[in-house]
């Protein structure tokens, strides 16, 4: 298997050398072709998803965790018309971050050029595929595509479909390849291949991005694990913030930017906690509440700190009335996982302290959670949502695949 996951990222490094020249109208060519394919194998790549969910039911395999992975004509169009979005959005290969001339006479520029070859290593998400592929080939890198058993047939369908289009674009087709999911050990071999890959991305839950980062020798970006929350503030607007929390939690839950945790200023407690409890509660959420919540409601859940400190993915929230703000941003830094967080508030003073008192890669001011997400953000689509603080954060677009060189232009200088 190692011989196998090192030969396919040799393959990579070439591929990756001819898209580092192409042009923009040639990437942009090929995406359009992608798109196509995509729209095209429709049947066959809803045919292939329909065998891996099957499996994934028989196997007992969770609501949510099937929701990512169910694939249909409509999410198919839409991942499609992702990779047009990326097509459209301007090449960031070749521009120029700063430049100056320096007191000696010297031109220097640092200039964006593409990563190389870039590994990702995901779960049962097959958009994740189509993404990861469009992205990277925009911002000239190769991709070596190592996605879950569970999602095994929908990738490859993906996967058939966007190397078709490389070739009938004039593109290598090894610029996107398929890593073998069937052996844990193809994932330990992609992220130890240091010097043949330049980038591995996990993206999935805590386990799987816990253990990339442990485990790998290849450079590794952190992705999003997302204990989000929103903290409706005593200056409130209190149906802006029933719109806000239903959202968060219920718009969809199987993602990480879906709200996990409520926490309520005191000041608005006794009019909004029934208020809250009756929305969520009628949208099929377990609250699991403090003592102020359970006093509201008997089917309340007392909230525990295992509570506070889990991503759901599901139709459960922890809640807690809070004293102040300060005890609202204290919270936050001690259970947040650094994606997103949300405040409701009129008060400009409120949310000024707590954009700068949270430490997370978004936050939101009247706003729902779930708009941490590459496509809402104008980045056509993303990678991944980056929670470390090195190289990218956040939402990860076409700019934050890039690396940059530095080109220095003389006229015969020596030191």
């Amino acid at each position: 298997m190692k011989e196998q996951v090192h030969d396919a990222a040799r393959r990579a490094r070439i591929a990756a050398s001819s898209l580092a020249v192409a042009t923009r109208a040639q990437k942009d060519a090929a995406l359009h072709a992608i798109a196509d394919a995509l729209l095209h194998g429709t049947s066959a790549i809803v045919a292939a998803n329909d065998l891996d969910v099957a499996e994934a039911r028989e196997t007992g395999t969770g609501a949510n965790v099937i929701d990512r992975l169910r694939l249909d004509p409509g999410r198919v169009a839409s991942f499609a018309e992702g990779v047009r979005d990326i097509a459209a959005l301007p090449d960031p290969v070749g521009e120029v971050v700063r430049g100056s001339t320096l007191p000696n006479g010297l031109r220097m520029q640092q200039i964006r050029v593409p990563m190389g070859v870039i590994g990702m290593i995901y779960e049962g998400r097959p958009n994740v595929t189509a993404d990861a592929a469009a992205i990277c080939l925009k911002a000239g890198s190769s991709v070596l595509l190592r996605g879950s058993s569970s999602a095994a047939r929908s990738n490859a369908a993906i996967i058939e479909c966007m190397r078709a289009a490389l070739v009938t674009a004039g593109l290598p087709a090894d610029a996107i390849q398929q890593i073998p999911a069937g052996d844990r050990s193809s994932a330990t071999h992609l992220m130890q291949a240091r010097g043949l890959v330049d980038l591995v991305i996990p993206r999935g839950g805590a386990g799987l991005i816990r253990a990339v980062v442990e485990e790998s020798t290849v450079p590794v970006i952190e992705t999003g694990v997302g204990n989000c929350h929103v903290y409706v503030d005593a200056e409130a607007d209190l149906e802006m913030a029933l719109d806000i929390v239903v959202n968060s939690k219920t718009q969809r839950t199987s993602v990480c930017n879906a709200a996990e945790s409520l926490l309520v200023h005191k000041a608005v407690a006794d009019v909004f906690l029934p208020r809250v409890i009756a929305v969520l509660q009628a949208a099929d959420v377990t609250i699991h509440g403090d003592e102020a919540f359970c006093a509201v409601d008997a089917d309340i859940v007392p909230v525990t700190d295992d509570d506070d400190a889990t991503e759901y993915l599901s139709l459960d929230i922890s809640a807690r009335v809070v004293d102040s703000i300060d005890e609202a941003v204290a919270h936050i830094r001690r259970f947040s996982s650094g994606h997103t967080e949300a405040i409701v508030t009129t008060s400009l003073a409120a949310s000024s302290q707590f954009t700068t008192g949270v430490d997370s890669a978004a936050v939101m001011v009247n706003a729902s959670t779930r708009f941490t997400d590459g496509a809402e953000f104008g980045f056509g689509a993303e990678i991944g949502i980056s929670t470390q603080k090195l190289h990218a954060r956040g939402p990860m677009g076409l700019t934050e695949m890039t690396t940059t060189t530095y080109v220095v232009v003389g006229d015969g200088h020596v030191r």
